[in-house]
């Protein structure tokens, strides 16, 4: 493409968007549905952001499911399909599903990209390529200040930025001997393991996932951390190692070769000798014992950071190992106002984490919510655009509710953290106030009115969780489980029906 070709060149807009991944296009999308111009820079080539990449063995963790009970491309089939992005026009819905090859139904890193190419195609998302960001500044000028975000192409001026990096920066905690060791981003071929012995530093998804890859190829594989391994089949969420990557604690359990220690690292040195292996030394947390392993090869499988170059540096407070910003209800930097997060960064807003259950904003199938919510946030409260606020006939509203519970896949996905909110409107009676994050509804007060979302509790029970706010104060009314899902028949009605008229005293009976 010739520079001339190029969208958005540098110069002033409204808003800057850094990124193409998944996070940075969805956003881009919502933004632009929302009349808000902007422009989007990414250093990467194409679209795909760290799915360019990783996972080092292809398969996705995240589902999709091109037989569902549900039609394709349906507002309910998103429930079922956690890789498309999010669209209004037919021709840029569930694209996913079309481009699996039927093997499994998670899907491949190629068949993710190839999604995420051709949603930017079809919904006519622009993005400026080759584009590196490498420095910002903050402005207060008679303009109304904003950012200077300085790139490879030049300087960016913008009222609002928009940073959709991933948490994409690998990283490996300082320890003697860490420089003998290799990082989950510079994994080599399996079959270059062939025969090695392998000792992974870390215990989450990603060792997991390579000493799953590694099976067929090492001799011998160590997962190595402090704490025991979590398990997702065990937490009854996302919080945890996930299924697809069980297969090496089978093994351990059954002695077929595989070790998964809780231990601490002591040091790492070439073993005396000279044939290139080297020495693992350990401090088991269980027993307190020593522990030395001797291994050809040590993964660091530590996982990544969020790269935020010189943010922090200019007011955008960081915290935890990941260095996530620290984020408001809205994805905004509670220290650097102005500065909003997309994408898997958005799980720096944590939401109340009901139950010790984490939302699930760190993946697509979460934050491509998020991104919708976010434009339509800012569309209101920094470029003046008022959002629809449909009105509700009183006798619709249990219907609205159920169907709602039934079918919303912004609530399933995104448990206890989005609700759906249905507002008494002093002047317009009652409003259907769209989504909004569930955080954002308990602290701002207001008018009586409805949060509907949906909650876990740990055990694998998922359920309905109406928040009712009744002049002023907060209720918090749980419906009972039903072990098949389904919130839309007459016993989840004559529940929502009680739990409403709490609120809404006027609310007519059938």
């Amino acid at each position: 493409m010739t520079e001339s070709a190029r969208p958005f060149p540098p110069g002033s807009y409204p808003v800057v968007v850094i990124g193409s991944g998944p996070g940075g296009i969805q956003v881009s999308y919502a933004l632009r549905r929302n009349g808000i111009e902007h422009a989007v820079i990414s250093e990467d080539p194409a679209p795909g952001g760290m799915f360019r990449r990783w996972p080092h063995f292809q398969r996705l963790l995240s589902w999709t499911k091109p037989h569902a009970p549900v039609p394709q491309g349906s507002r309910a089939y998103e429930r079922y399909d956690w890789n498309s992005l999010l669209a209004d026009q037919p021709e840029a819905r569930a694209l996913q599903p079309g481009l699996m090859d039927g093997s499994s139904y998670f899907p491949s890193r190629p068949e993710m990209e190839q999604n995420l190419r051709l949603f930017a195609d079809r919904a006519g998302v622009a993005i400026r390529y080759g584009c590196t960001w490498t420095a910002t500044r903050r402005i207060d000028d008679a303009e109304g200040g904003g950012f200077v975000v300085e790139t490879t192409d030049g300087e960016y001026r913008a009222q609002i930025l928009v940073v959709a990096v991933g948490v994409a920066e690998p990283f490996s905690p300082p320890g003697i001997g860490m420089d003998l060791t290799h990082h989950y981003a510079e994994v080599r071929p399996a079959e270059s393991y062939a025969g090695h012995r392998v000792l992974m530093l870390g215990k989450q998804n990603s060792g997991f996932e390579l000493a799953n890859g590694l099976l067929p190829w090492a001799c011998s594989i160590a997962l190595v951390s402090p704490s025991p391994a979590k398990f997702s089949v065990q937490t009854n969420s996302l919080a945890g190692v996930r299924a697809r990557y069980v297969q090496p604690y089978e093994d351990f359990v059954l002695g077929g070769g595989v070790a998964v220690l809780n231990a601490a690292l002591d040091r790492i040195e070439r073993t005396e000798g000279g044939d290139g292996s080297l020495t693992v030394h350990l401090r088991r947390t269980d027993n307190g014992n020593e522990l030395a392993i001797e291994v050809d090869d040590v993964i660091s499988a530590t996982g990544f950071v969020t790269p935020l170059l010189d943010l922090p540096d200019i007011g955008c407070s960081i915290s935890g190992r990941s260095r996530l910003p620290l984020l408001s209800s809205w994805w905004e930097s509670t220290t650097l106002p102005g500065v909003f997060f997309a994408g898997t960064i958005g799980q720096a807003a944590k939401g109340l984490v009901k139950h010790g259950v984490p939302a699930n904003s760190g993946a697509v199938h979460g934050a491509r919510y998020n991104s919708q919510v976010l434009a339509r946030y800012m569309a209101e409260t920094r470029f003046g655009k008022a959002s629809d606020r449909p009105s509700v006939a009183l006798g619709d509203l249990v219907d609205t509710i159920a169907a709602e519970l039934a079918d919303a896949p912004e609530l399933w996905h995104q448990r206890a953290y989005l609700a759906r909110v249905f507002t008494v409107d002093p002047t317009s009676g009652l409003v259907d106030d769209g989504v909004q994050p569930l955080t954002h509804f308990l602290d701002v007060g207001g008018p009586n009115a409805v949060a509907v979302t949906l909650e876990a509790d740990g055990t694998g029970a998922i359920f309905p969780v109406l928040y009712t706010r009744i002049d002023g104060d907060i209720r918090e009314r749980a419906m009972v489980a039903d072990p098949l899902l389904r919130y839309d028949g007459p016993d989840a009605r004559a529940e929502i029906f009680a739990i409403v008229r709490e609120a809404i005293p006027d609310l007519p009976s059938d």
